[in-house]
């Protein structure tokens, strides 16, 4: 995860949460919807924005060009990172007074650009594809996220929290064939942060949630690149690509 991401996410969270908080200050003497909290279910939908990224292992194998015997040595990153739209419906199970479970199914449009780089390419050869490289892959995830909210107590208008949980994602792009081919599901671990502002009318809930792959997704299984020597090195150039994400996310509920 990159700095800049980072720094971006952060100063989006500050922005919406300083503003939530000024509100909630304002209107400290008036307590709103006190009960909220005491339904046993409620339901509720989200916006936001995913930040997508692929942590790719490279093995620095050493393949010879075809035709010249020189060697080439390809590794590759996602540098940097576009914001995708997400989209979920949640229902809410409350468990305790702290405790509650969550489940928000929903949708993760995104994309992330892949470059290739030939650490024993020549910069000023004439044909650049065999220095360097890139592939665009987008993705339409349905999402299943499972969380255990853990919440601090009622402050005002305002309550912290905390979530742990695990998430399913089905990816509905279709099959490409191109340097990296990927696994269509995958099952992911998620941390996440973030705080419960009452307005008069509904909670307003930003949140920060840090996704990571349990599973590797590289198909190394490739019978459409049997007669196509050149691009089935970038697939032998890797030992595993695992997903991770960002998710800045903001409930309604």
């Amino acid at each position: 995860m990159d700095l800049t991401k980072l720094r971006h996410i952060a100063w989006i969270m500050l922005l919406v949460m300083g503003c939530a908080t000024s509100h909630a200050q304002d209107n400290d003497m008036i307590l709103n919807r006190p009960y909220a909290d005491t339904k046993r279910v409620h339901f509720g939908f989200s916006v936001g924005m995913n930040f997508q990224n692929l942590a790719i292992t490279n093995n620095g194998k050493q393949i010879a060009e075809e035709g010249t015997g020189l060697l080439e040595e390809w590794y590759a990153d996602v540098p940097a990172h576009s914001p995708g739209f997400s989209v979920n419906v949640l229902a809410d199970y409350r468990i305790a007074e702290h405790f509650n479970l969550r489940l928000s199914p929903g949708l993760y449009f995104g994309n992330k650009v892949v470059r290739f780089l030939n650490y024993r390419g020549n910069p000023g050869r004439e044909d650049q594809t065999h220095y360097k490289q890139s592939q665009n892959i987008k993705s339409t995830y349905i999402v299943v996220p499972v969380d255990l909210k853990m919440s601090a107590k009622r402050y005002h208008n305002m309550r912290p929290y905390f979530t742990v949980g695990a998430m399913y994602t089905g990816d509905l792009a279709k099959e490409r064939s191109e340097q990296y081919k990927l696994k269509n599901s995958d099952v992911m671990l998620t941390v996440g942060m973030g705080c419960d502002f009452y307005m008069p009318f509904f909670k307003l809930c930003p949140e920060v949630k840090f996704c990571f792959g349990l599973n590797n997704l590289l198909v190394r299984n490739r019978p459409d690149l049997e007669d196509d020597v050149y691009t089935r090195r970038f697939t032998e150039s890797v030992n595993k690509i695992k997903n991770d994400m960002v998710v800045v996310t903001f409930y309604f509920e």
